[in-house]
Formats: structure tokens, sequence, C-alpha cells
């Protein structure tokens, strides 16, 4: 009976209720803490394995795609969110909760270390910005405001800063990947971002920490 009912739902409902279903199973499922090996399998089968699958069923395109297009807004926002990360670096609340998944800087650790948490931004992206995005772009721009509340809520428990500017950020990547029609942008720019990140906050500040925290101040939260 669900299934005679989910089928003759339009293409959009299906998204949004497979979306719904996806992202209640990701908070229920439990994730060892400090195991990034089981984070990267647990988030490739919920994020890509069954968002691909129901595109794939369906005839639909989650972004998987590269163009002329992708790479020029691939490198513009890979350049604009460059400073967050730089900056972000600097701020002890960003020092002492990243690398989230223990690592060194010796290449032998970190390498493997940086490969499955680009897995786990690939699968992010699928999701949120593919399936949830990209995927249901037939109703317009206003697609990348789907996910912004279940990303940040997604967040909770990370440093105040980032809950912050996770909804926006969702909404900027959406936007980006939107007029790309590929998630491509949002995966360099969060991915890669993120493995900069984790190996910035290995090494000294690039700018004093107490001067960043002085000019965030004004923010209305603990930075």
């Amino acid at each position: 009976m669900l299934r005679r009912r989910f089928a003759r739902l339009p293409w959009l409902h299906r998204a949004l209720l497979a979306g719904g279903v996806i992202g209640a199973a990701w908070s229920l499922w439990p994730i060892p803490g400090g195991d990034l090996t089981y984070r990267a399998v647990h988030d490739a089968l919920l994020f890509i394995l069954l968002p691909g699958a129901l595109a794939v069923s369906h005839g639909r395109n989650l972004g998987w795609t590269v163009d002329r297009t992708a790479l020029r807004n691939t490198v513009l926002l890979a350049l604009f969110v460059l400073p967050f990360y730089l900056v972000g670096s600097s701020l002890p609340s960003i020092r002492t909760y990243y690398p989230m998944w223990h690592t060194s800087t010796a290449l032998a650790e970190f390498l493997p270390h940086a490969a499955q948490q680009l897995l786990i931004v690939v699968a992010a992206e699928t999701y949120y910005r593919g399936l949830l995005c990209v995927g249901v772009r037939d109703i317009g721009r206003k697609s990348a405001l789907i996910s912004p509340i279940l990303y940040a809520f997604h967040h909770v428990g990370k440093p105040p800063i980032e809950l912050l500017l996770s909804a926006p950020t969702d909404v900027l990547f959406g936007l980006v990947d939107y007029e790309s029609n590929s998630i491509l942008p949002s995966i360099v720019a969060h991915g890669f971002g993120l493995i900069l990140l984790d190996w910035l906050v290995l090494h000294p500040p690039i700018f004093p920490p107490e001067k960043v925290v002085s000019a965030l101040q004004w923010l209305p939260i603990p930075i």
C-alpha cells in the first residue's frame, strides 16, 4: 500500500519524503566516537547509495556532472570561502574541535584521513545539495532553501560560530550548485576546505588568536 502511494507521488514529493527519512536515519543511527572509517561508510550508505539509487531509478540528476560552468563556479566558490577557513583556523574554539578525528602531520597518516574526510563531504553534498537542491531544481532557485534548517540541525554540537554560519553556507552552496547544475563547487569548497582546516590547526595559527577573537566579539555567540 505504502509503495503504491509513493509511486503515485510526483518526483518533488518523493525526493523530499526520501530526504526526510534519510535525514532521520542519519540522526538515529549511532556513530562510534573517533571512528572515521565507520563514519565514512555510514555516510556513504545513507547519503550516496540511497539518494543515488532513487535518482537512477527515476532518471534524475543529483548534480554528478562536470562542465565549464561547474568548473568556473568551483574556482570562484573555493576562492570565496578560503579566507573563512584561514581565519577560522586561528580561532581557539575551532582549534579545540578540529580535527574531528585524530590525525597528525605525517603524510602516511594525514592523507588517508583526508581521503575519508573527502568521502564524507561527497556524501553530505550528494544529500544536501544533490537530492535536496539540484535534484529538485524544477522548482527554481527556492530549491536552495529546502535544507538550511536540517543542515544547521546536523551541526548542533559543533563550535558556535560554525553553527551560526551553517544555514547561510547551505544557502550559498545550494545557489551556486543550482546555477552550476552540479555539486562539484560545494564538494571542492567544503571538502578541500575541511582538509585544509585540519592541516592548518595541526600547525601554529596563521593569525594571532587573540586578535581574531577581538575582531569577532561583535558576534552574538562565544568565539
